[in-house]
């Protein structure tokens, strides 16, 4: 019998390319078809044939507190009951600027979008009518987005269907992309001194999540910062994802480097389309209306979206959420590592807070081109082997797993059980 998933995409492909409105969710990577969710709460989802599993995936990244929290919930009901959507400023809007600014100090003003592609593409934009140069450094498996200059050897999406580049994106766009290998500081240097007064930016994610999750190697975001002042370029931080979520102020806090531009989103919507960039004072003049620099939405800093942005971030420090993050995180390494202790393959597991990729592969992981040594089958199979026993990870190798504030202790215990059952199983077969 076909399940009510099975039925559901099936009637999508008619009228959805691919059945799916964003790539990675049509689960091709690991060679079956998704599942629908009826419903999700806490760190549960439930599909529409009513089978449970704790989620790891948490919408890609906005479910930092698990789904549906009450504060966000309320907050978006009582804005909702004041309108939908103006067109024209509205409160909310500067609170949530007040709040990033202050989070985030490399940050003097910011500007709300709705997607995380809509801000790397604006900083991109503001980048290029600051410096009066044409040419973007990015680095291989960074995704920023599915703007066109920046598909290039990207991540996410384009890398799990096998494609990181995209058709219908202009050589002549291509041409103005330096893509580099991550941590490759030496590429870096020899790009800035052949392409002099060329580059406008460098931008690039400073914890890549999007060809799994791998780290800056010592010095190399200082290296950045410094070969970007010295040449006169733009450092651009993406944080859509580890934005609120590594810290509270994202992995520049981390890491102590200053870049001259952030992109924002995910955490800052509470699970509604939303997007920011923001950065210097002087370089966020440049855009429209004061500057010559053109860039605008008609629902940017929506209040729905303001809403349930704001509510959740001041629930995240009124809790101590990244205290709960790193304590549920520490847990869960210690039992995947005393697993992969006793399983028979490559492994190697990487963690960040509440961010986290189990790379079936040995390290070390430092870049893109060590990161797809990784074993596709092997990694499909200990998808569906967890995916049966009620633990929904992303549906790629390379994505990162994400851990909320309502994950229990419990929940990470069962986890473990069955990632220990699941290794010994794929040890032995």
């Amino acid at each position: 019998m076909n399940s009510r998933s099975s039925q559901l995409f099936a009637t999508a492909q008619q009228r959805v390319p691919g059945g799916v409105n964003s790539p990675v969710r049509a689960f091709r990577n690991v060679g079956s078809k998704p599942f629908f969710v009826a419903r999700a709460e806490d760190a549960k989802i439930w599909d529409v044939d009513g089978n449970e599993y704790i989620d790891y995936v948490g919408s890609w990244g906005p479910a930092i507190l698990g789904h549906a929290p009450k504060v966000v919930v309320d907050a978006v009901r009582e804005a909702a009951t004041r309108g939908l959507s103006f067109g024209i400023p509205n409160p909310p809007e500067v609170e949530m600027a007040e709040l990033i600014c202050n989070w985030m100090p490399s940050i003097e003003k910011v500007r709300m979008v709705n997607s995380g592609t809509e801000a790397t593409m604006s900083c991109i934009r503001l980048a290029r009518g600051f410096t009066r140069r044409d040419k973007i450094i990015k680095f291989d498996g960074c995704y920023h987005g599915h703007v066109d200059a920046l598909l290039v050897k990207a991540g996410s999406g384009a890398l799990t269907h096998g494609r990181p580049d995209s058709a219908g994106v202009p050589q002549a766009f291509v041409d103005l992309t330096v893509s580099l290998p991550f941590n490759d500081v030496d590429l870096v240097r020899k790009a800035f001194r052949e392409n002099k007064n060329e580059i406008a930016a460098v931008i690039l994610e400073p914890i890549p999540a999007n060809a799994g999750l791998y780290f800056p190697q010592k010095d190399f975001l200082f290296i950045l910062r410094d070969e970007c002042t010295k040449y006169g370029a733009l450092l651009i931080f993406d944080e859509v994802i580890t934005g609120f979520r590594v810290a509270r102020g994202g992995a520049q806090q981390i890491y102590r480097v200053k870049p001259d531009l952030t992109a924002l989103g995910k955490v800052i919507g509470g699970g509604l389309p939303v997007g920011a960039f923001g950065g210097r004072a002087e370089i966020m003049d440049k855009l429209s209306p004061d500057g010559p620099v053109y860039q605008a939405g008609t629902l940017s800093g929506n209040p729905l979206a303001m809403a349930a942005g704001l509510a959740q971030l001041r629930e995240l420090e009124r809790i101590d959420g990244w205290k709960v993050l790193e304590e549920l995180g520490e847990q869960f390494e210690e039992i995947v590592r005393a697993a992969i202790a006793k399983a028979k393959v490559d492994l190697t597991f990487h963690r960040i807070g509440s961010m986290f990729c189990l790379f079936f592969a040995g390290s070390p992981i430092v870049d893109l081109a060590t990161a797809q040594r990784s074993n596709l089958k092997m990694f499909t199979t200990f998808f569906h082997a967890c995916l049966k026993r009620g633990i929904y990870f992303a549906p790629s190798q390379f994505e990162t797993g994400l851990i909320s504030t309502q994950h229990t202790p419990k929940d990470i215990e069962r986890t473990g059980v069955i990632i220990c059952e699941v290794m010994e199983t794929m040890t032995t077969t």
